[in-house]
């Protein structure tokens, strides 16, 4: 599969380097030099260049867009035409200072970047999970055990993607539903970044559903 990263930070940079290593095709791009995505796609140690946003987006089967909420207008501008891509998104609609949700309630995040691009299929995704445990995650994907990854989105095509890419990376996707149900994921993700980086155990953290009663 070829993916663009729209956002080579953390979770970007991260989850590209993954997929790369995973064996997919990845254009890495919107960083704060170019360097930088010379270096990631150097260290993915697979099929993987850097790019602009619109090389990243114009060929690629699926476009993970990963940038402060802030940014989400500008790096759509450079993208270009996104019309039938499939884009996962993990942004959280963040204030400037990252301390707390903007858009809630009667809506979400996901809800709104999907008015922004009516023609793409969007998918939320890798919103609910801390970048730092993703190695640790993916050195342990051939363990029987695997970490639960939730995603909601519209189209089932799209999501069957995501989950491809979500298996790919290591861990069990979950799928809650349609784009709508972003309105309860993304708060969740305030509570797995709250136990991440405000508890005591650190940021490797990941978490599974488990059902009994069967």
């Amino acid at each position: 599969m070829r993916v663009g990263i729209l956002g080579s930070g953390l979770m970007g940079g991260t989850l590209g380097t993954l997929f790369a290593r995973a064996g997919h095709e990845v254009v890495f791009s919107y960083a704060h030099s170019t360097d930088k995505l010379k270096k990631l796609a150097r260290d993915a140690k697979g099929k993987a260049r850097p790019g602009t946003p619109r090389e990243a987006a114009q060929e690629a089967d699926a476009v993970l867009l990963a940038v402060h909420w802030s940014r989400i207008d500008d790096v759509l501008k450079q993208a270009g035409d996104l019309s039938g891509k499939v884009i996962l998104t993990c942004c959280l609609p963040m204030d400037e200072g990252n301390t707390k949700l903007i858009i809630g309630t009667t809506t979400s995040g996901a809800e709104e970047l999907a008015k922004k691009v009516p023609r793409a299929h969007v998918v939320l995704a890798f919103n609910t999970i801390p970048s730092e445990v993703l190695f640790g995650v993916f050195e342990a994907r051939k363990n029987s055990s695997r970490p639960s990854l939730v995603l909601c989105g519209d189209e089932p095509r799209a999501k069957d993607v995501a989950a491809e890419l979500i298996r790919d990376v290591g861990f069990d996707p979950v799928d809650v539903g349609p784009l709508r149900i972003a309105r309860y994921t993304e708060p969740f993700a305030l509570l797995v970044g709250e136990l991440a980086y405000g508890g005591k155990g650190g940021p490797e953290l990941a978490y599974r559903f488990e059902r009994f009663g069967r």
